[in-house]
């Protein structure tokens, strides 16, 4: 049986795999999906997404609309001649025209086990929440936000020092050939999409800036998921003699002390119910560093105070 004719829609570095993966099983892509190039670097000059940046390399046709609203836009999707459309990180709303325009349908691969945490942060949120276990979904797609029903799923286990960036990583690893296993389970009629159970549903949204500043009066454990939550971006972060540092990585231990008080020469800070080891820090401008290397250009004693 020969493959379908897809349409491929995403934008971020998470949604790369999987287009490597399809173009590896041999898929025929009409056309790449991606959002506008957005300025970046120093210069800030226009760059190109990692997706387009990929789907350019692979000679494949990119469109980046600003929106999917206009009709001549939904017109020039539908008349691609693609039976179906794979979307991972676009970040564009797919209105309803978009949605019924192929005849297989529409498929996401969603970095969470649905319906646990629909919505923009999935990554983060499990693990600022404490999960234990996340995984991606592959799913059909419908009008509402991670809603639609879920053809294949995959398990990863959050581990105690696992940041975002590195579950990030593993998940979009893991979503790539989950995706391909599900187009070709579709096409062949022997995979049926089963609906979300609505008990359990939570949602994800997007990380605030107000979020990204420690309160040491919190308990350390809530800390450490913060912290590994928003690690390496945004980056909770803290104030040391009125300069702002992130905190990458941290790790919980015995202590007590007044909140936000520093108790030994190795950045033991006491928090509102244990203490936090900070392993792992960055200064405006600079690159991130292991303690000690912070504490040689930054000498910080006993008795000191992080807000």
């Amino acid at each position: 049986m020969s493959q379908p004719r897809i349409i491929f829609m995403g934008t971020p570095e998470f949604a790369v795999p999987t287009l490597r993966a399809l173009l590896a099983a041999a898929y025929d892509v009409a056309a790449v999906y991606s959002q506008p190039p957005r300025p970046a670097g120093r210069g800030k000059r226009n760059r190109p997404s990692p997706v387009q940046q990929l789907a350019e390399a692979s000679g494949l046709e990119v469109r980046t609309p600003v929106s999917l609203k206009d009709p001549e836009i939904q017109a020039r999707f539908r008349d691609s001649g693609a039976a179906a459309a794979v979307v991972v990180a676009y970040g564009l709303i797919l209105p309803p025209a978009i949605l019924t325009a192929m005849p297989m349908g529409c498929f996401n691969l969603h970095a969470s086990l649905l319906p646990r945490w629909r919505g923009a942060a999935p990554i983060q949120r499990a693990i600022m929440a404490g999960d234990r276990v996340t995984g991606v979904c592959a799913m059909r797609m419908d009008q509402g936000l991670d809603t639609g029903p879920v053809l294949l799923r995959r398990e990863a286990a959050i581990g105690p020092t696992t940041t975002a960036g590195e579950l990030h990583d593993e998940l979009a690893e893991l979503g790539a050939p989950l995706m391909v296993e599900a187009l070709r389970g579709v096409a062949a009629g022997t995979l049926a999409a089963v609906p979300q159970a609505e008990d359990g549903a939570t949602y994800a949204g997007k990380i605030d800036k107000s979020e990204a500043r420690i309160d040491f009066s919190r308990p350390a454990a809530e800390l450490d998921c913060l912290i590994r939550g928003l690690s390496p971006f945004p980056g909770a972060w803290c104030e040391l003699a009125g300069q702002r540092v992130k905190v990458l990585l941290a790790r919980p231990e015995a202590g007590q002390g007044a909140a936000g008080e520093i108790l030994d020469d190795g950045l033991l800070v006491a928090c509102g119910d244990g203490a936090l080891r900070l392993v792992r820090l960055q200064r405006a401008g600079k690159a991130a560093m292991s303690a000690e290397a912070f504490l040689r250009g930054n000498p910080v004693a006993p008795g000191d105070r992080l807000g």
